[in-house]
């Protein structure tokens, strides 16, 4: 794959995911969307003005300073590095910007996260869509890094 195929690559996986979570969590939280009740997980509703569990609560410059330095760094750095990066390294890496980004402007227009998933099976803080894009994408980028510099040498 070339560098302009894999740079459109990813600018499109990225919008898709960007789009994905903002029309799952209005279709859920503005609509009214109501989802059958069930033993893994409920809707409830949480304003989440910090970052994961709540962590700098009331610090919502610094996390919006944060994120958009985190975009900008990790959007250099792909680019720069993008013709060593495989297919799959770029899927994550967009699930990582679209997460960063959907969080941060939800700070933006709400001035807090809109967490709605609430696990019952497990006492663990509710999260969103965003959050499980962030942990997918952190994971399996570790995950390759692993795979690629320490595996091989085993």
């Amino acid at each position: 794959m070339s560098k302009k195929s894999k740079i459109i690559y990813l600018l499109i996986t990225t919008l898709f995911f960007i789009f994905v979570n903002f029309y799952f969590t209005d279709l859920i939280l503005i609509n009214g969307y109501k989802l059958a009740e069930n033993p893994i997980f409920s809707i409830t509703f949480i304003q989440n003005e910090g970052a994961a569990f709540n962590l700098f609560d009331g610090y919502k410059i610094f996390l919006i300073v944060f994120s958009i330095a985190a975009l900008i760094i990790l959007c250099f750095y792909t680019i720069k590095q993008i013709k060593h990066i495989s297919t799959k390294g770029l899927f994550l890496i967009s699930l990582l910007l679209s997460g960063i980004f959907n969080n941060m402007c939800e700070r933006l227009i709400f001035g807090h996260v809109r967490d709605f998933i609430n696990l019952k099976f497990i006492d663990f803080p509710v999260f969103n869509l965003s959050d499980i894009f962030i942990n997918i994408g952190v994971l399996g980028v570790i995950f390759i890094i692993l795979k690629t510099n320490y595996f091989k040498k085993l």
